[in-house]
């Protein structure tokens, strides 16, 4: 029973180590040639993470591990970089890259803030000239007389002189 049990653990051992071991290189063999580190750098890891996929540090990743084998493949290839990226793109989609391409919709949306703060900056200039253009406005009453003016100065310099 003893041998047994022993051969067990002897046999989970060894297959662990053969998978840490098959782990271990996947990563190491990616992140070997200058080739693999620049098409790495332009695409993200889509386990959620938000990083670089040759920057992804989860432990047990089974997306980045999956990514870096098909970039070792993909590297291997010597295809252009942009065309081993859009390789990705096909498989992942768009998410995979760190930046959303600037064609259509996605080049409106990055404009459309600076196309919002010039407009409000305008709206605010002209209102700004509108009110400075606008004649002061005199509050409207009965004419008064220079004789019941008169008459009134006098009185108020004979209050304020004691």
């Amino acid at each position: 029973m003893k041998a047994a049990t022993r051969l067990l653990a002897a046999t989970l051992a060894a297959a662990f180590a053969v998978g840490l071991s098959f782990f271990v290189s996947v990563q190491v063999s990616a992140q070997q040639s200058d080739r693999v580190k620049e098409i790495g750098n332009r695409l993200m890891c889509v386990c959620g993470c938000n990083q670089v996929l040759l920057r992804c540090n989860h432990v047990g990743c089974t997306a980045s591990t999956a990514m870096l084998k098909k970039l070792d493949q993909v590297a291997a290839r010597n295809e252009s970089v942009d065309l081993s990226v859009q390789d990705f793109v096909q498989e992942y989609g768009p998410v995979v890259l760190p930046e959303p391409p600037r064609k259509g919709f996605n080049r409106l949306a990055i404009l459309i803030p600076g196309i919002a703060f010039v407009a409000g900056l305008a709206i605010v200039l002209l209102v700004i000239a509108l009110w400075r253009r606008r004649a002061p406005q005199v509050a409207a009453g009965p004419e008064v007389s220079p004789e019941l003016l008169a008459r009134v100065r006098q009185q108020a310099d004979r209050e304020t002189e004691d």
